[in-house]
């Protein structure tokens, strides 16, 4: 075990080869998933190193450790897309909470309930949970025996560091999950005669026994849930100048100058309905050991060096400058300068720009061939996350992947396509079976049901929880059309279209006809609206007609339409579709109150400032209201009355959403200041952000937990500030902030229509705009009153110096 092998050079892999564990068979391949745990080709190695010099931007970093009991506030994240871990850095005893995306309780939760709901709790709807904790205890090395600590996380490598010197000599650790190999690698250095000597355990969270064979070369253990999902896990270890040993469940260490130590694990879980959500043919715990020990074949500086490699093609895409900060502010630790930020009120852009940046590593490292992010993302404390830590499909989920197409990481999108088209066939027939079920308040009046559509919250075993979510297919199926509008993939188009059709389905089956009149002419006209209802998540539970749904399904019908067209398909069928969303009801704005109407009434019906912006959806993501006057301007102003009614104070993805809000329309200071909102330190639980980054809900006074949204939903709601996209039309700095106006930079941003934008500016204005087709033809891009239209091969670029003059 203490002589590692040598490296072997080979080409760098593709990018899209990067995101891709294992090829798929049967009913899976059609659905275009990937097996979350499986085996894998031996990745290929790059030639050179790919390593950046030391405390590069990207880098963020600590005076002090996580405490162990505080490890969702203060431990780093790492991840490659399935393997993810919460990482400590203390000197004297490393841990590593470790999860797996597929690790869930529960099961399909297939009935109702005597209210009407899915059962939604731990054991029937299912929980994320724990995979392992992994330790290395070097016993004296205890915090209190060492001086000059210093961790980082590095988001342009994807590596946690952390140093400190002991007895005067310098003592350095990298931790990070390696997609190519995928493991978890802790690597333990030092600079002059140290040692180290401890040992190394791995432990799971629900009763499991660990072993090691004994003059064997790892520990490991397996078990099985009570809803038969197979999990294992394994660990092993190597070193240089000194002895590592299986000692019963633990692995020991002695007198190293140098140790690695690799730990992977994962489930049977399979995206695929058919096979009750399974891999029978698979073993996670001999699949775990396999994988350490390949791993462990290689150097550590190889297993690096693939790791950087692969997870800088991705990282690289996006660069982005919004100006310099102070000398002051850049030699403060990311703490301090979280809380000097909210003290002194003054910007700090290189910090604002890291934020940024970290929800792109987030991304990243939660989000590659397997599920996608949760409400947690790919990280846990405990085994009793808040809402299970699951799918919520009335923004949640939605809100994790606003940024993945702006942020050049559409890759990263594909879970949430795979993971929707995975649980197709068991959100159809749930809705078959039980959606017309008379104990549901949300049944169709008209007696008649098809297609699908899902409950508020949704796991991924095909089951739901909670209420049903009539409006969350149209929803989800916005989503994953949007996709295609930035990538014009015509395959993913292809992928998705019977869920658009059955959505479609869905709501011809739902619609009632009614009659309205006409505020101004008195004109009585018939319309279509939507059965009862709730508006997410407050008001009447059963009002018809609510502004969500209809403009959810309005933009549902039209995406469908297109799609339609595109592949050539469905055309009577699409024709029907268009004469129902000519005659849908779209929101008016109430005599009374000013505001765009959430239900069809004058009056406000719920709670002015609620967290939801659910009437808005046209605002944002939506762009059915426009102030470009596109759109009647009592409508524009009606929503920036409702908009402003809503308030400035809320949860962190709610001020996300809100910043989106302002930024479409094109008010700088109020998006901004939303932005700034997210960034003040969290304290005592409160909203805001923890010490290591993670956007923390407030949930009641005194605890706050950690939801994910909005370290994505801020990003997006940045970038939407300086580029405004929609098919046909790009417009640059449509809500420039002053923090950021003096000079700055942002490339690789995704636009829709299929182009990306590279953009510079300075005082305010563009100086410089590339565009490059990544499969769109045609658009137009404009600044202020000046416009060029452009037409673009696939592939080509064009550079624009003139719109900001």
């Amino acid at each position: 075990m203490d002589t590692p092998r040598p490296d072997s050079p080979r080409t760098l892999p593709s990018r899209r080869g990067l995101l891709s564990f294992a090829t798929v068979s049967g009913a899976l391949a059609a659905l275009g998933g990937a097996p979350a745990f499986t085996a894998s080709a031996a990745p290929a190695r790059p030639a050179d190193s790919p390593m950046l010099p030391d405390r590069a931007s990207t880098e963020l970093w600590w005076q002090a450790p996580a405490d162990d009991g505080s490890m969702i506030t203060q431990g780093l994240p790492v991840g490659n897309g399935r393997l993810g871990a919460l990482v400590s850095n203390d000197p004297g005893r490393e841990r590593l909470f470790i999860t797996d995306a597929t690790m869930w309780t529960g099961g399909p939760n297939a009935s109702l309930d005597n209210d009407g709901q899915f059962p939604y709790d731990r054991e029937n709807f299912g929980s994320f949970t724990l995979l392992g904790k992994l330790t290395v205890d070097i016993p004296d090395h205890d915090l209190s025996a060492v001086s000059g600590y210093r961790r980082a996380l590095d988001l342009q490598q994807g590596l946690v560091t952390a140093s400190y010197v002991r007895s005067g000599v310098t003592y350095r650790r990298q931790v990070f999950a390696s997609a190519p190999d995928d493991v978890l690698v802790l690597h333990f250095t030092q600079d002059g005669g140290g040692r180290y000597t401890g040992e190394i355990s791995l432990d799971g969270t629900h009763g499991e026994t660990t072993t090691g064979v004994p003059a064997g070369r790892y520990a490991s253990f397996g078990a099985e849930l009570p809803n038969r999902l197979r999990y294992g896990a394994a660990v092993t270890a190597y070193g240089s100048g000194g002895t590592v040993a299986v000692d019963g469940a633990r692995i020991s260490f002695q007198d190293c100058r140098r140790l690695t130590v690799i730990a992977t694990g994962g489930t049977d879980y399979a995206p695929d309905a058919a096979k009750g959500y399974r891999d029978p043919a698979l073993d996670p715990r001999k699949l775990a050991r396999t994988k350490v020990l390949d791993a462990a074949g290689h150097s550590a500086t190889t297993l690096l060096h693939t790791h950087v490699a692969d997870h800088r093609r991705l990282f690289e895409r996006m660069d982005v400058s919004l100006g310099t900060s102070t000398a002051q502010q850049r030699g403060m630790d990311t703490w301090e300068r979280i809380r000097a930020r909210h003290t002194d009120d003054s910007p700090d852009p290189e910090l604002e720009a890291s934020y940024l940046q970290f929800g792109r590593y987030l991304m990243i490292a939660g989000s590659r061939g397997s599920l996608p992010l949760n409400l947690q993302g790919l990280w846990l404390d405990g085994n009793d996350p808040d809402w299970m830590g699951d799918y919520h499909t009335d923004i949640n989920l939605q809100m994790n992947y606003w940024m993945a197409d702006r942020a050049a990481l559409s890759d990263c999108f594909d879970a949430f396509t795979d993971y929707c088209l995975a649980q197709l066939p068991s959100w159809t027939e749930l809705t078959r079976t039980h959606f017309n079920d008379p104990r549901n308040r949300y049944r169709n009046s008209t007696g008649r049901t098809a297609g699908w559509t899902v409950a508020i919250s949704t796991s991924i075993h095909g089951g739901m929880g909670w209420w049903w979510h009539p409006a969350g297919n149209a929803w989800l199926c916005n989503s994953l059309y949007e996709h295609y509008e930035f990538t014009q993939d015509r395959a993913h188009l292809a992928r998705i279209h019977p869920m658009l059709k059955g959505a479609c389905e869905f709501w011809e089956a739902r619609l009632l006809t009614t009659t309205v009149t006409d505020p101004v002419t008195g004109e009585k006209q018939e319309v279509l609206v939507a059965d009862s209802d709730w508006s997410p998540e407050h008001g009447p539970l059963d009002a018809k007609g609510i502004t969500y749904a209809q403009e959810l399904v309005w933009a549902l019908f039209g995406n469908y339409r297109t799609a339609c067209g595109v592949l050539g398909k469905d055309g009577a069928h699409a024709r029907t579709v268009a004469r129902l969303q000519e005659r849908l009801y779209l929101p008016q704005v109430s005599p009374k109150t000013g505001w765009l109407e959430e239900w069809m009434s004058p009056d406000n019906l719920g709670e002015t400032t609620h967290r939801h912006l659910s009437p808005l959806v046209q605002l944002f993501p939506g762009d059915r209201i426009r102030p470009d006057g596109s759109t009647p301007a009592e409508i524009v102003e009606g929503a920036t009355a409702l908009l402003t009614a809503r308030g400035m104070e809320s949860f962190g993805w709610a001020n996300a959403w809100r910043s989106l809000c302002w930024a479409r329309l094109k008010n700088a200071d109020r998006a901004y200041q939303l932005v700034v909102n997210n960034l003040r330190p969290s304290a005592d639980g409160s909203n805001g952000t923890a010490p290591n980054l993670f956007d923390i809900y407030q949930v009641e006074q005194g605890r706050g937990i950690f939801q994910i949204d909005g370290n994505f939903g801020t990003p997006a709601a940045m970038i939407e500030m300086l580029v405004y996209s929609r098919p046909g039309h790009v417009e640059l700095l449509p809500a420039l902030p002053d923090a950021w106006a003096g000079s700055g930079s942002i490339t690789g941003v995704g636009v829709r229509g299929g182009f990306t934008v590279d953009l510079g500016w300075r005082d305010g204005r563009p100086t410089e705009v590339t565009v490059t087709s990544v499969g769109g033809r045609t658009t137009t891009v404009a600044y202020g009153t000046r416009a060029r239209r452009l037409t673009l091969s696939p592939g080509r670029s064009v550079t624009l110096r003139d719109l900001g003059r």
